[in-house]
């Protein structure tokens, strides 16, 4: 092939590619809808005759001897499995908000959830979040066991009055106001270098934990002004929202100065790298602690988007997240947030 030729047979690869994947994305929806739909008609059914006939244990345990006997190999029928059907119908059938988005995901996870999580707008946000970042169960499974939902409600950013409106919304979504580092293995008492080290040695680990969407570009990221040498800890990028995010270590409570250091590297990191179809860069400090009102009025100020995070070592979370969560009404509005699918979600 010329150089031509060769390039036009890239292109089209690609696009074939391209082709293959949405098809089989497709084909996958179809299968698991029809699945879920099966599922949802076996669990009314079986309600229904229960309200009816009064049956018990022993009739669905029947039941499943039959459907097992009948198609062999099929763990989907059996009497457990049933008695989830009729779960996942009577527990969704009178919620016109959930029962569409059920659909969205495989059975595994939906009964994930659905043991896991007993308050409805809980299950709308791993629902959503798990169809929106393609979460698998094991992800799923970390993300309730870290307390995901409290976290992604309580975090601290001035991205509504620092960010374009068509990405501030998508924007929010992408900070925690509270991050786990179980899988590090570190000590209680370490080094911001110590830190930054253990995360870039298990580096899926941190990644996943961001909450998806988010590339590794660099550690100790280089800027030059004025010249002087400045290091920014960790730099990721962002597909979504396409923008670099600088992530900046504390191993002890937020302070307002931080805030202006961060400002500075943004400021010189969409100077100098940031490219013409690229949004604002982002930054996100992550500390071991932090005075919520001192990080408030510290972003009252700040020109350049900035979140505010925590982190621990371990997995457990303060009790007191739970007290701190908004009204439901609250919460409601900013699930709405996934609603606003963009062109590249399909």
């Amino acid at each position: 092939m010329n150089e031509l030729s060769t390039n036009d047979y890239l292109g089209f690869l690609v696009e074939i590619k391209t082709r293959i994947r949405h098809a089989q994305y497709q084909a996958f929806r179809a299968v698991n809808n029809e699945l879920l739909s099966l599922y949802w008609d076996l669990g009314e059914s079986i309600h229904q005759k229960q309200e009816v006939l009064g049956w018990g244990k022993s009739v669905v345990q029947s039941l499943a001897d039959d459907l097992q006997a009948e198609f062999p190999g099929k763990n989907g029928f059996s009497a457990a499995n049933l008695w989830l059907m009729r779960q996942f119908y009577t527990e969704y059938r009178s919620r016109p908000i959930l029962e569409p988005l059920v659909r969205e995901i495989s059975w595994a996870k939906n009964v994930l959830i659905m043991k896991r999580c007993k308050d409805d707008l809980e299950r709308e946000f791993y629902l959503r979040a798990t169809a929106r970042f393609g979460w698998t169960k094991a992800v799923l499974q970390h993300q309730i066991d870290n307390q995901s939902y409290a976290k992604y409600l309580l975090n601290q950013t001035n991205f509504d009055q620092t960010l374009p409106p068509e990405i501030k919304a998508q924007a929010v979504l992408a900070v925690k106001d509270h991050y786990t580092f179980d899988f590090l293995g570190l000590a209680d008492e370490h080094s911001e270098r110590e830190l930054g080290l253990a995360l870039l040695q298990n580096l899926r680990g941190f990644l996943s934990e961001m909450g998806g969407l988010f590339t590794f570009v660099g550690t100790q990221h280089r800027l030059e002004v004025g010249g002087q040498e400045y290091f920014i800890d960790l730099l990721l990028f962002h597909r979504r929202l396409r923008a670099l995010v600088a992530i900046e270590l504390k191993v002890r409570s937020f302070q307002p100065e931080h805030k202006g250091k961060m400002e500075f590297y943004l400021e010189a990191l969409d100077t100098q790298g940031r490219l013409a179809d690229e949004n604002p860069s982002i930054g996100i400090i992550i500390c071991r602690d932090k005075n919520k009102t001192v990080v408030e009025y510290a972003l009252r100020t700040a020109r350049r988007p900035i979140g505010v995070a925590t982190y621990t070592v371990s997995a457990e979370l303060p009790e007191a997240y739970r007290a701190e969560l908004p009204s439901p009404e609250a919460i409601a509005e900013r699930l709405k947030i996934w609603d606003r699918k963009e062109a590249d979600d399909e």
